[in-house]
């Protein structure tokens, strides 16, 4: 399926996880034409049928709980979810049940434990991993962190993420060691490795099963929506239930 791509991680068959790429769609630029997000002045019809297209692609029982998304560290079980609810993450103990995160260049991550019982997306934004929404997130598990596998979606790449010293400053507040992720770039400003931040606090819980971080949504313009390259642009969907 050249719509998806299929996480490389080493977790129980029963679970099953999916990102979507901009290809395969019916959406028109400037969100050609797998966008699956409703909020960025898209055709609604045209969502509609790229929504459904992932729905029977991927053989899902159930529609993905869709969230309306603020760059915040709300994390929700997906029995709570009803329509337009905020939150920048869900967790599911229940089989069947799809937790999904839209991004565009924000960090997708998507974590299950070694029984295949528990599964979590989390929109990982700058905003979002300043706020911890990894640790509050790793505080849902019912396991020991060592059995927490982690595989980190599609996002924008440590060569291209140009910061500035405020949202450096967020995160050495938070540990002293994470200035290793800023790297100064020559506008005077900062490149920020959002995969080594993520990564850092994840090793900070105990979590070091982690996999995936190996693109880039900026310089992959033909697999990849970029909200920072293109302004006006569709959503891409990371996905995860058992």
């Amino acid at each position: 399926m050249s719509s998806y791509l299929i996480p490389e991680w080493p977790v129980p068959k029963n679970v099953k996880a999916f990102f979507s790429t901009r290809q395969g769609g019916c959406s028109l630029a400037p969100y050609d034409s797998f966008n699956l997000g409703d909020h960025v002045e898209d055709l609604i019809e045209n969502v509609t049928l790229n929504r459904n297209k992932l729905k029977t692609d991927l053989n899902l029982v159930s529609d993905p709980k869709w969230l309306q998304q603020v760059h915040g560290n709300q994390i929700i079980n997906v029995t709570e979810w009803q329509p337009e609810i905020i939150a920048d993450g869900s967790f599911s103990v229940v089989p069947d049940q799809v937790c999904v995160v839209m991004t565009a260049d924000c960090l997708p991550i998507l974590l299950c434990n070694h029984a295949g019982t528990q599964v979590m997306a989390l929109h990982g934004g700058w905003r979002s991993l300043a706020a911890e929404i990894i640790p509050k997130g790793i505080a849902l598990f019912n396991c020991p962190t060592q059995e927490i596998v982690v595989w980190l979606g599609p996002a924008i790449g440590p060569k291209v993420f140009e910061v500035g010293e405020e949202v450096r400053a967020q995160f050495l507040k938070l540990n002293q060691q994470l200035t290793e992720a800023f790297v100064p770039s020559p506008k005077g400003r900062w490149l920020m490795d959002i995969y080594a931040v993520a990564t850092f606090q994840l090793n900070q819980l105990g979590v070091t099963q982690i996999f995936g971080g190996q693109h880039c949504t900026i310089t992959e313009k033909d697999k990849f929506f970029s909200y920072r390259r293109d302004g006006q642009t569709g959503r891409m969907a990371a996905l995860i239930y058992f």
